[in-house]
């Protein structure tokens, strides 16, 4: 069982739904002065942030997650959630002058999401040297900036091999912190979406990517993944999910399934597998830390998509 460092958000998610679409309210010649109001017919609060996502779904598949993150005065609920999902939270700092981040989270039928962040006790820098004996990989999901600044030169000083996630922080990112962050990293992954905004942003093809970091993973939703190195570019089916429920918390729940790929040293190819099957699960239940699987039911479900085995 490896330890394996997990730096970004903890929050929780307001996530509300929206039966319509929100390209039938969307007016192409009114874009500069948008004003609507969704009715939403379902809204909780749930357990959320990318490095609470990506963590639970570690221990699902039995690793030892290591949260990098601070949370505020509001966190109890959240602790004793992490201790019954098998995650220690010892490591997450807790400011008593500031609230936990939260985030508001809307999605059309269509799967289509429109978010909003509030930071809270998240924006605040993780303020003590991150250990990283023992530590067999980490991973800088969207969190607080001055940490997704500082991890890589942390991590690569002490030969941690890192994956840079900057997905939701793409905005708020500056370029040399973006650049900084990929050059080195064991991968980096984004969205289609969001790898398109890299690119254009530092006018990149992929080989210049790949100068950086020796791999890329894009998910592409229900479509699968594709994994680009210097040999090429290899598309990972996704499993057929027959009852998607919420798709939110999907990318870290990949994310996690690639992870123990890596702890198992799996080829990157596999590792997106394990990504896949993890995101499947994740999609069929409501919220993002609500899904559950055993080792049979996750190795049972790699088998039946990908037709070979794998232990965990």
């Amino acid at each position: 069982m490896a330890k394996i460092l997990v730096s970004g958000s903890i929050a929780y998610d307001r996530i509300m739904n929206f039966s319509g679409l929100f390209s039938e309210h969307l007016m192409p010649d009114k874009l500069h002065t948008i004003n609507l109001s969704f009715h939403v017919e379902k809204m909780s609060v749930e357990f959320g942030g990318c490095a609470g996502n990506v963590a639970y779904s570690l221990a699902l598949l039995g690793e030892q997650p290591v949260i990098i993150a601070s949370a505020g005065s509001d966190f109890n609920d959240y602790h004793a959630h992490l201790l019954r999902s098998g995650v220690d939270p010892a490591s997450i700092h807790v400011l008593q002058s500031r609230l936990t981040a939260s985030a508001y989270i809307l999605t059309d039928r269509a799967d289509n999401q429109i978010a909003a962040f509030h930071g809270g006790a998240g924006d605040e820098g993780y303020d003590v040297p991150v250990e990283t004996a023992n530590r067999s990989f980490a991973i800088i999901a969207p969190g607080c900036l001055p940490d997704m600044k500082a991890l890589p030169a942390h991590y690569r000083a002490h030969q941690v091999p890192y994956f840079f996630d900057p997905s939701q922080q793409l905005p708020a990112l500056s370029d040399e912190a973006l650049i900084d962050g990929i050059t080195g990293a064991a991968a980096l992954f984004a969205s289609d979406y969001e790898f398109e905004l890299i690119r254009r942003r530092l006018n990149w093809h992929e080989a210049d990517i790949l100068e950086r970091t020796p791999v890329i993973v894009v998910t592409h939703g229900e479509k699968g993944s594709y994994v680009v190195t210097k040999d090429g570019s290899t598309h990972v089916p996704a499993h057929a999910v027959k009852n998607v429920v919420d798709p939110t918390g999907a990318g870290d729940a990949y994310r996690a399934g690639y992870l123990k790929g890596s702890v198992l040293e799996l080829l990157p190819v596999q590792c997106a597998r394990l990504g896949s099957i993890a995101a499947s699960f994740a999609v069929e239940a409501y919220g993002t830390q609500n899904h559950r699987f055993t080792k049979e039911e996750f190795t049972a479900r790699y088998k039946k998509t990908y037709g070979e085995g794998i232990e965990l």
